[in-house]
């Protein structure tokens, strides 16, 4: 870890107040209102955090550094102005999931002239922190796990190209993706009609993407493109990939979506999920599991459910 490192946090004052902060090994410093007025400036800010950073390191006295055992950790963006959620994005995935159903194999999408293909969950009601207790939705008995590294945008975007759409983005974090995978259709609709699918109550229950626990600037992420993704049901290995397994990558998602609407920061993209998933196996979450998601760089993720 160089001496300019550091993690880019949410985090609560003592009177519970949100304030932005970067974690400095086992220090955070506060450095702003809020992350998403970091990431609107992000070309200006990211050399000032670095510096903070290296003058954090060298002091073991500096104003305003508070000891991270000390705070709570928020959501690294509370609201983030959208969240754009990959569906099928993993080779050992869409295989696992083909066997499971008992079809063929799918072709590569590329192959086929497809585009990414993403759907939209809630801000407010669905994002919670690492740490956070979950109230398992009442109405599903099939709630999934989907560990998933996410993009965060650090710059406004449109029609970029996958050339530069990395440029874009400010940094990693980490989600779950939850699923309630008995309401992934309406009942007594059609199998044939196009109007048979629940989005709202499959993907956009309360507490439906926990966040965090930071985000990794991308500079410091290593290899977008082989990044390992772990994770545990109550310390039992569920998924552990690498995102050399992703479909379309990262920057073919960015560029894609941004032919599609203007990329704002603080936009998240979350990349897809790997093989592991519960619907494979016929097992899901209960109250009193506890998820933990682990991907390389990044840091990780914990939640509880009731």
């Amino acid at each position: 870890m160089s001496e300019t490192s550091y993690r880019l946090a949410t985090y609560a004052t003592s009177d519970g107040t949100p304030r932005a902060g970067i974690v400095v090994d086992d220090r955070i410093v506060d450095v702003f209102s809020s992350v998403l007025d970091v990431l609107r400036s992000w070309r200006e800010f990211s050399p000032k955090l670095k510096q903070i950073a290296r003058a954090t390191r060298r002091s073991d006295s500096l104003q305003g550094a508070i000891p991270l055992s000390s705070v709570r950790l928020l959501a690294p963006i509370l609201h983030p102005g959208a969240i754009f959620c990959a569906g099928a994005n993993y080779k050992d995935h869409v295989l696992e999931m083909s066997r499971a159903l008992n079809l063929p194999p799918e072709p590569d999408p590329h192959e086929l002239g497809l585009k990414p293909w993403h759907f939209i969950k809630l801000s407010a009601q669905c994002v919670r922190a690492t740490g956070s207790s979950i109230a398992l939705p009442a109405y599903s008995s099939k709630v999934d796990w989907e560990a998933e590294i996410v993009v965060v945008m650090g710059r406004e975007c449109r029609n970029v190209g996958i050339g530069e759409a990395l440029d874009y983005v400010a940094g990693l974090t980490i989600a779950n993706d939850l699923s309630a995978r008995d309401h992934l259709k309406r009942e007594g609709i059609s199998a044939e009609s196009p109007f048979k699918f629940d989005w709202v109550s499959q993907k956009c229950f309360d507490g439906a993407l926990p966040l965090g626990p930071w985000i990794c600037p991308l500079d410091e992420a290593g290899d977008t493109g082989n990044l390992r993704i772990r994770l545990w049901v109550n310390e039992e290995l569920m998924q552990d990939s690498s995102s050399s397994n992703l479909i379309f990558s990262m920057a073919e998602q960015i560029s894609h979506l941004s032919t599609r609407l203007t990329l704002m920061p603080g936009d998240v993209i979350a990349t897809g999920t790997p093989a592991g998933c519960g619907a494979a196996r016929g097992r899901f979450l209960k109250a009193g599991d506890r998820v933990r998601i682990w991907v390389q760089n990044i840091g990780e993720l914990t939640t509880d459910f009731t």
